[in-house]
């Protein structure tokens, strides 16, 4: 598909609904237990359709970088973790490498993505573990995963999904915030929403489910004004009209591919419609 027929496909896609459609009266009848489950799996599908390009928004080329990528990416954007990981790897390819990497080093390499000091223990922790009780190798079980320095659920079903093909739930900021906006659950706490939501969506469909979820949080969905005007699932969302309504006004706040600009990925897939990232330094 050539980039104006990508181009025009966003745009019918993106399309405003019409003016009150998602709106919920007060006085409505609460939603019982299966309409809930029924505009969940609809919401699911419909986002398929806008982002049928979904994807990790982290580089990577195989489990060790996508769990080291992962463990980067906590308190910054998956933009700045690609712009570091090529020099990263470039230096320590393997967990024996950089089990062995000199701290200040490691910390001087990684040092973009913020909390380097920390980060820097989790790596070569975790490094030494896959080294010494995994045989170099990243493993493919929840509980072995969460075993790791610096691993936690959220990390272990990133590697989970998108390494190893096992579905997942992955309960980040936007994750959460989108599924309490739609009213599927009202937990707080990741382990708690990652259950609720595990009994609405099908099993196969988790990690597919986390990713368009995350991408319509970054894109369209923001936390502080959503761009319900240019919202493509606005008449399944009982939050309509929290952000900006005019269809002008809110395509204006549309990020990534879906505003014209660079996605996060400086490698992205072939299907993905929009430009790759620039490297760090690059303008």
């Amino acid at each position: 598909m050539g980039e104006r027929e990508h181009d025009g496909a966003r745009r019918e896609s993106a399309k405003a609904p019409k003016p009150g459609a998602a709106r919920r009266s007060s006085a409505a009848k609460p939603e019982s237990r299966l309409a809930m489950v029924r505009r969940a799996r609809r919401i699911d599908r419909e986002l398929a359709e806008v982002y049928y390009y979904a994807h990790p928004e982290l580089d990577f080329e195989n489990p060790f970088q996508l769990l080291v990528a992962t463990v980067l990416s906590a308190q910054t954007t998956d933009l700045r973790v690609n712009q570091t990981t090529p020099a990263l790897f470039a230096h320590y390819p393997t967990p024996e490498e950089m089990a062995a990497a000199p701290p200040e080093r490691l910390e001087e390499l990684i040092r973009p993505t913020g909390f380097f000091r920390n980060k820097t223990k989790s790596l070569i922790g975790l490094s030494a573990a896959l080294r010494d009780n995994f045989g170099g190798e990243v493993p493919g079980r929840l509980e072995d995963l969460t075993s790791l320095p610096g691993v936690g659920r959220k990390t272990a079903f990133v590697v989970l999904g998108n390494a190893f093909g096992h579905p997942g739930i992955t309960v980040d900021t936007h994750f959460g915030r989108l599924v309490r906006r739609w009213k599927l659950t009202e937990q707080t706490d990741p382990e708690k929403v990652e259950a609720e939501i595990g009994e609405i969506i099908p099993k196969r469909d988790w990690t597919m489910f986390s990713h368009r979820t995350i991408f319509h949080g970054r894109r369209i969905c923001h936390s502080r004004k959503p761009a319900c005007g240019a919202c493509p699932i606005a008449h399944l969302c009982p939050s309509y009209g929290e952000g900006e309504t005019d269809e002008e006004k809110a395509r204006k706040l549309l990020k990534y591919e879906m505003g014209g600009q660079p996605g996060q990925r400086l490698k992205p897939p072939p299907d993905y419609p929009g430009r790759p990232a620039p490297a760090l330094g690059d303008r």
